[in-house]
């Protein structure tokens, strides 16, 4: 790890979580792991933003409006807050996507900060170099992050041990691990990989 590393938290909202509207099998199973890296990222005062799901009510991401999807983080409910067991420090940076009705906002990097800035750009102000991407879902949100992270010429770290996929489909989420590593993304499989 050094001065130009950021961590990315995706979606680990409660409607993700087991008992949510859209629950992702284990994501709860996510967190532990993803204390761990935010412990790390804290003692060395490195950048930690999390991304949001932050949904209208009529939105064509859900199906009754056109979607794949049933409602869900919908803004201000109870489903679209971070788990409470996920130990964000006051200073993470939240960065919201989904917000309008024909936005699907997949990718953290369609999502802004509470200024509207685009998390691209936060992470160049930040003078990040490379980011290390866990959370909710590895065959979705996840996978779109770190695609698109590659895109804006970014360094891309899936972190395995904290990502957990929906799996529409039997392999899904090895299959999006294959297409991230593919398009030029490493992956870590627990936070003793970091150096110091």
């Amino acid at each position: 790890m050094k001065g130009k590393d950021a961590l990315l938290i995706i979606d680990v909202q409660n409607d993700f979580c087991p008992g949510g509207a859209l629950a992702v099998a284990d994501g709860d199973q996510v967190v532990p792991a993803l204390n761990r890296y935010i412990e790390k990222f804290r003692r060395r005062k490195l950048p930690i933003l999390a991304t949001r799901d932050w949904h209208p009510v009529k939105t064509r991401h859900f199906k009754a409006f056109g979607g794949l999807w049933p409602p869900h983080c919908i803004q201000g409910s109870k489903g679209a807050e971070f788990r409470a067991d996920l130990r964000l420090p006051s200073d993470a940076v939240v960065v919201s996507a989904g917000m309008s009705p024909d936005e699907e906002g997949y990718s953290g990097f369609d999502g802004r900060d509470d200024r509207g800035i685009e998390l691209a750009d936060l992470l160049r102000r930040l003078r990040v170099e490379r980011i290390y991407v866990g959370g909710l879902a590895t065959d979705y949100c996840v996978k779109h992050t770190v695609l698109d992270g590659v895109k804006h010429g970014f360094q891309v770290v899936l972190l395995e041990d904290a990502s957990r996929g929906v799996n529409l489909k039997p392999g899904d989420a090895e299959r999006a691990v294959a297409e991230m590593v593919q398009a030029g993304a490493a992956k870590i499989g627990g936070v003793e990989a970091l150096s110091e």
